[in-house]
């Protein structure tokens, strides 16, 4: 046993490196994920909002002030 020892004390550094190497990159990619699942959240609620106004404004009274929506 001592004669493998100093091998696996050469590797545990290694792999350590590479087990938080493997989980820093998982946290950031799961991150990313919901963050791009929130922004299509909040622009299809958006398109639906806008969608809603204009459909009230197309269905308003001929003449009646309707406010203008903004592009993206």
């Amino acid at each position: 046993m001592e004669s493998v020892m100093p091998y696996v004390l050469a590797i545990v550094p290694t792999v350590g490196v590479g087990a938080l190497f493997y989980f820093v990159i998982k946290s950031i990619l799961e991150g990313d994920r919901r963050e791009r699942l929130a922004q299509a959240r909040w622009e299809a609620e958006h398109d639906r909002r806008e969608a809603a106004a204009n459909e009230a404004s197309h269905t308003a009274a001929p003449g009646a002030e309707t406010t203008p929506t903004t592009e993206r």
